[in-house]
């Protein structure tokens, strides 16, 4: 009986040495992707990126507007410098500083404003993009996929063909196509136009200081 399970343990351990051995020679397949950017370069990210874009730009031009006003008031104060009295100086001084604190006010709102309804739009995409990667890596046989994009993920160099994140938006279109949208292409190719963005999209510009 003891012969027994030592055989079996002996027979175990030669099974599992010759698993572990056939996995260690076997190279691992690590690919990188722009995660951020990724989202950004879908076809639904760049519907949801240009209505957020759109929702916000009255608000980009009406910053432009003021911001206009108040550089018409610094040349006329410049214009006039040596021929209007103090009072007059000062009241456009003061005219100008209370214009500029309300513009920088009113800007910094409408910045944090699109800063959180631009990350609402990339974690509701997270959630779906994760999908796709997962699908992609297991099919493709990759053991790691790691996201350029965070400044959590310390990589210091990538190969060019190490990069499937364009296989990846094509991947992502494919199963969440755009109605109207140019049909998306084989998951090996995304389209040029689906090119990774480093900015997802602009917000309102700030006003000069």
């Amino acid at each position: 009986m003891r012969l027994t399970a030592t055989l079996l343990l002996s027979a175990f351990l030669a099974f599992t040495s010759g698993v572990w051995a056939q996995a260690a020679t076997q190279p691992s397949k690590v690919g990188v992707i722009h995660f951020e950017g990724a989202i950004s370069a879908t076809q639904q990210g760049q519907k949801a990126l240009t209505e957020l874009q759109n929702r916000y730009e009255p608000q980009r031009k009406e910053i432009e507007r003021r911001q206009n006003e108040i550089n018409a008031l610094r040349e006329q104060l410049a214009k006039g410098a040596s021929t209007m009295s103090d009072d007059a100086r000062q009241k456009i001084n003061d005219d100008i500083a209370e214009k500029t604190k309300k513009l920088n006010r009113d800007f910094e709102d409408a910045q944090q404003d699109y800063q959180q309804d631009l990350d609402k739009i990339l974690q509701e995409f997270y959630a779906k993009m994760r999908v796709v990667v997962d699908r992609y890596a297991k099919d493709n046989g990759y053991t790691l996929v790691l996201d350029i994009g965070s400044p959590q993920t310390p990589v210091v160099f990538v190969a060019e063909a190490a990069d499937v994140t364009e296989e990846i938006v094509a991947l992502y279109d494919k199963f969440n196509p755009v109605p109207g949208a140019a049909a998306a292409p084989g998951a090996t190719s995304a389209p040029a136009a689906a090119k990774p963005a480093a900015t997802p999209a602009k917000p309102p510009a700030a006003p000069a200081k």
